[in-house]
Protein backbone atom coordinates (compact mmCIF):
# COMPACT_ATOMS: atom_id res chain seq x y z
CA UNK A 1 0.00 0.00 0.00
CA UNK A 2 1.79 3.48 -1.05
CA UNK A 3 0.86 6.43 1.96
CA UNK A 4 1.25 10.18 0.70
CA UNK A 5 2.82 10.80 4.06
CA UNK A 6 5.19 8.94 6.02
CA UNK A 7 3.00 10.10 8.91
CA UNK A 8 -0.05 8.84 7.41
CA UNK A 9 1.80 5.05 6.93
CA UNK A 10 2.99 5.36 10.94
CA UNK A 11 -0.19 5.80 11.96
CA UNK A 12 -1.99 2.98 9.35
CA UNK A 13 0.52 0.78 10.91
CA UNK A 14 -0.08 0.96 14.34
CA UNK A 15 -4.14 1.06 14.08
CA UNK A 16 -3.13 -2.03 12.07
CA UNK A 17 -1.47 -3.80 15.00
CA UNK A 18 -5.00 -3.47 16.95
CA UNK A 19 -6.64 -6.65 17.05
CA UNK A 20 -9.17 -7.04 14.01
CA UNK A 21 -8.03 -3.79 11.83
CA UNK A 22 -6.34 -4.71 8.38
CA UNK A 23 -4.30 -2.36 6.52
CA UNK A 24 -7.40 -1.03 4.70
CA UNK A 25 -9.59 -0.69 7.98
CA UNK A 26 -6.88 0.98 9.42
CA UNK A 27 -6.51 3.36 6.72
CA UNK A 28 -10.17 4.38 6.71
CA UNK A 29 -9.82 5.13 10.56
CA UNK A 30 -6.81 7.18 10.03
CA UNK A 31 -7.96 9.17 7.39
CA UNK A 32 -11.74 9.78 9.70
CA UNK A 33 -9.49 11.04 12.37
CA UNK A 34 -7.90 13.85 9.88
CA UNK A 35 -11.27 14.75 9.05
CA UNK A 36 -12.53 14.92 12.49
CA UNK A 37 -11.79 18.42 14.40
CA UNK A 38 -8.92 18.40 15.80
CA UNK A 39 -9.65 18.47 18.97
CA UNK A 40 -11.50 15.33 18.75
CA UNK A 41 -8.70 13.54 17.61
CA UNK A 42 -6.38 14.55 20.80
CA UNK A 43 -9.20 14.03 23.25
CA UNK A 44 -9.01 10.70 21.99
CA UNK A 45 -5.14 10.32 22.15
CA UNK A 46 -5.76 11.91 25.73
CA UNK A 47 -8.65 9.32 26.54
CA UNK A 48 -5.88 6.85 25.66
CA UNK A 49 -2.86 7.73 27.04
CA UNK A 50 -4.99 8.17 30.44
CA UNK A 51 -6.60 4.60 30.23
CA UNK A 52 -3.00 2.88 30.08
CA UNK A 53 -1.16 4.74 32.60
CA UNK A 54 -4.24 4.90 35.18
CA UNK A 55 -5.75 2.16 34.93
CA UNK A 56 -5.59 -0.18 37.94
CA UNK A 57 -6.39 -3.72 38.73
CA UNK A 58 -8.83 -4.46 42.21
CA UNK A 59 -6.44 -5.80 44.24
CA UNK A 60 -9.88 -8.53 45.72
CA UNK A 61 -10.37 -9.62 41.90
CA UNK A 62 -8.27 -8.50 39.49
CA UNK A 63 -10.46 -6.73 37.24
CA UNK A 64 -10.18 -3.62 35.57
CA UNK A 65 -10.89 -0.54 37.64
CA UNK A 66 -9.76 2.83 38.47
CA UNK A 67 -9.58 2.38 41.83
CA UNK A 68 -7.70 -0.18 44.34
CA UNK A 69 -11.21 -1.39 45.08
CA UNK A 70 -13.17 -2.07 41.92
CA UNK A 71 -17.18 -1.05 41.78
CA UNK A 72 -18.33 -4.95 41.60
CA UNK A 73 -15.64 -5.77 44.92
CA UNK A 74 -17.24 -2.76 46.73
CA UNK A 75 -20.52 -3.03 46.12
CA UNK A 76 -22.70 -4.24 49.74
CA UNK A 77 -25.28 -5.27 47.09
CA UNK A 78 -23.92 -8.19 45.51
CA UNK A 79 -24.22 -12.02 46.36
CA UNK A 80 -21.16 -12.54 48.48
CA UNK A 81 -21.43 -16.28 48.78
CA UNK A 82 -21.13 -16.89 44.66
CA UNK A 83 -17.82 -16.05 42.57
CA UNK A 84 -17.67 -16.73 39.21
CA UNK A 85 -14.43 -17.03 37.75
CA UNK A 86 -13.72 -16.07 34.28
CA UNK A 87 -11.68 -13.29 32.26
CA UNK A 88 -12.30 -9.53 31.99
CA UNK A 89 -13.94 -9.52 28.73
CA UNK A 90 -16.51 -11.95 30.30
CA UNK A 91 -17.39 -9.90 33.20
CA UNK A 92 -18.11 -6.92 31.47
CA UNK A 93 -20.55 -9.07 29.26
CA UNK A 94 -22.24 -10.84 32.50
CA UNK A 95 -22.41 -7.36 33.95
CA UNK A 96 -24.01 -5.97 31.03
CA UNK A 97 -26.85 -8.91 30.85
CA UNK A 98 -27.65 -7.29 34.58
CA UNK A 99 -28.61 -11.47 35.61
CA UNK A 100 -25.68 -12.31 38.08
CA UNK A 101 -25.42 -10.43 41.07
CA UNK A 102 -22.75 -12.43 42.55
CA UNK A 103 -18.84 -11.39 42.99
CA UNK A 104 -16.11 -11.95 40.22
CA UNK A 105 -12.60 -13.39 39.92
CA UNK A 106 -10.41 -12.56 37.44
CA UNK A 107 -7.93 -15.29 36.06
CA UNK A 108 -5.73 -13.00 33.80
CA UNK A 109 -6.14 -15.82 31.28
CA UNK A 110 -6.12 -20.35 31.19
CA UNK A 111 -3.78 -22.53 31.66
CA UNK A 112 -1.66 -23.07 28.08
CA UNK A 113 1.45 -25.06 27.80
CA UNK A 114 1.71 -24.45 24.31
CA UNK A 115 1.85 -20.81 25.18
CA UNK A 116 4.09 -21.30 28.20
CA UNK A 117 1.14 -19.89 30.23
CA UNK A 118 1.21 -22.13 33.72
CA UNK A 119 -0.87 -21.98 36.97
CA UNK A 120 1.51 -19.63 38.14
CA UNK A 121 1.13 -17.04 35.66
CA UNK A 122 -2.47 -16.54 36.63
CA UNK A 123 -4.43 -15.20 39.80
CA UNK A 124 -5.35 -18.59 41.31
CA UNK A 125 -3.35 -18.70 44.09
CA UNK A 126 -5.14 -15.18 44.85
CA UNK A 127 -8.50 -17.17 44.56
CA UNK A 128 -7.37 -19.87 46.77
CA UNK A 129 -6.32 -17.19 49.45
CA UNK A 130 -9.91 -15.27 49.38
CA UNK A 131 -11.21 -18.40 49.99
CA UNK A 132 -11.04 -19.09 53.95
CA UNK A 133 -11.60 -15.41 54.57
CA UNK A 134 -14.67 -14.89 53.07
CA UNK A 135 -18.71 -16.24 53.01
CA UNK A 136 -17.99 -17.88 49.67
CA UNK A 137 -20.15 -21.14 49.17
CA UNK A 138 -20.36 -21.41 45.72
CA UNK A 139 -17.46 -20.77 42.78
CA UNK A 140 -18.92 -20.53 39.20
CA UNK A 141 -16.20 -21.80 36.43
CA UNK A 142 -17.26 -19.76 33.40
CA UNK A 143 -13.93 -20.64 31.31
CA UNK A 144 -13.98 -21.12 27.24
CA UNK A 145 -14.84 -24.29 26.51
CA UNK A 146 -11.42 -25.17 24.78
CA UNK A 147 -9.17 -27.14 25.71
CA UNK A 148 -7.17 -24.84 28.02
CA UNK A 149 -10.64 -23.64 29.18
CA UNK A 150 -11.09 -27.72 30.36
CA UNK A 151 -7.66 -27.83 31.87
CA UNK A 152 -8.00 -25.34 33.86
CA UNK A 153 -11.14 -25.99 35.20
CA UNK A 154 -9.90 -29.25 35.69
CA UNK A 155 -6.87 -27.88 37.86
CA UNK A 156 -9.07 -25.26 39.59
CA UNK A 157 -11.55 -28.25 40.43
CA UNK A 158 -8.77 -29.96 41.94
CA UNK A 159 -7.16 -27.22 44.17
CA UNK A 160 -11.09 -26.33 45.33
CA UNK A 161 -11.82 -29.56 46.96
CA UNK A 162 -10.16 -28.65 49.68
CA UNK A 163 -12.55 -25.95 50.79
CA UNK A 164 -16.08 -27.97 50.77
CA UNK A 165 -17.40 -25.54 47.96
CA UNK A 166 -19.90 -26.00 45.49
CA UNK A 167 -18.13 -26.02 42.01
CA UNK A 168 -20.50 -25.11 39.13
CA UNK A 169 -19.19 -24.48 35.40
CA UNK A 170 -21.33 -22.98 32.59
CA UNK A 171 -22.69 -24.91 30.00
CA UNK A 172 -20.96 -24.03 26.85
CA UNK A 173 -23.69 -23.57 24.97
CA UNK A 174 -24.56 -24.37 20.94
CA UNK A 175 -25.22 -22.05 17.86
CA UNK A 176 -27.44 -23.16 15.90
CA UNK A 177 -26.21 -20.40 13.64
CA UNK A 178 -29.99 -19.31 12.24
Amino acid sequence: MNFPSKLIENAVNEMSKLPGIGKKTALRLVLHLLKREEEATLTLAESLTQMRTQIQYCRQCHNIADTETCAICASRSRDRSVVCVEDTRDVLAIENTAQYKGLYHVLGGIISPLEGVGPADLHIDSLLRRLPESTIQEVILALSPTMEGDTTAFYLTKKLKIYNLKISTIAPGHPSGR
